[in-house]
């Protein structure tokens, strides 16, 4: 009997999955991008120019059933050469020591993804807010589905822990980063 129920479960988990795909980003209509405050009154935005990534999504069930990424460091851009050099550098990022931030969902539960940020050499478990945008076919017969996922890290959990006292009180970069991605993903054939 134990082994019919197993078997019966197993199935019914894998029927789950059965209209899911595989999306690949589609990075012309894709970002990754954060925010974080600048001397405790403005805030600073940012973005990476280079990423990768996929997801599963089931269209049957519109359940966004996994995603995973990667960001090249280097490619961070806040539209200021001097301070996208000092982010590249070990004050902040690292970028020669430590070139890639990676993100593995590991259970997505309603509007809710949990999984692991590895950024500066640290892995922690963030939970990333979802909103998926739907479900469509292009001109050219693609299938197409959106989502987006934001969230913040607070960065000194990663190791980056650089920071100023200014005068008027409070510090030179806000500790929390807000983190938005914007998934706009193909199914692959």
């Amino acid at each position: 009997m134990m082994k019919k129920t197993r078997l019966f479960l197993m199935m019914v988990a894998m029927a789950g999955t059965l209209f899911a795909g595989t999306y690949n980003l589609d990075k012309s209509h894709s970002h990754v991008s954060f925010k974080v405050k600048h001397m405790m009154i403005s805030t600073v935005e940012g973005q990476f120019d280079k990423f990768n990534g996929n997801f599963v999504y089931d269209e049957k069930t519109k359940t966004l059933i996994s995603i995973n990424g990667t960001v090249d460091a280097n490619s961070i851009d806040t539209k200021v050469a001097k301070r996208d050099t000092d982010l590249r550098s070990a004050n902040f990022f690292d970028v020669t020591k430590y070139p890639i931030l990676t993100f593995t969902s590991t259970q997505i539960k309603g509007d809710k993804v949990y999984g692991k940020l590895t950024m500066h050499g640290v892995t922690k478990e963030v939970i990333f807010n979802l909103d998926i945008a739907g479900t469509i076919t292009d001109p050219w017969g693609n299938i197409r589905t959106g989502l987006s996922l934001s969230g913040s890290v607070d960065r000194r959990d990663y190791g980056l822990k650089w920071n100023k006292i200014i005068e008027a009180g409070g510090v030179l970069v806000g500790d929390k980063v807000k983190i938005d991605i914007g998934a706009e993903g193909i199914k692959t054939k």
